[in-house]
């Protein structure tokens, strides 16, 4: 099951996804990203991460925790 948040400021659901992309230098890395529908990279909340809303476009981010 994918990790879901509902923006406060329009009201939307996003869908947190996760993809394993190959930076410059050929090291590997994964991204996160939150989308409007579930696709089959979506993800759960990783560990040491928490969820923040942009105040001005109502966007969620990962942040993280502390």
């Amino acid at each position: 099951m994918a990790y879901s948040v509902k923006s406060q400021k329009t009201g939307e659901t996003y869908y947190l996804h996760s993809k394993e992309v190959t930076l410059r230098g050929g090291r590997k890395q994964v991204i996160y990203y939150f989308a409007r529908e579930a696709k089959d990279n979506a993800c759960e909340l990783p560990d040491g991460y928490s969820v923040m809303e942009n105040s001005r476009t109502g966007l969620p981010m990962l942040k993280k925790s502390k």
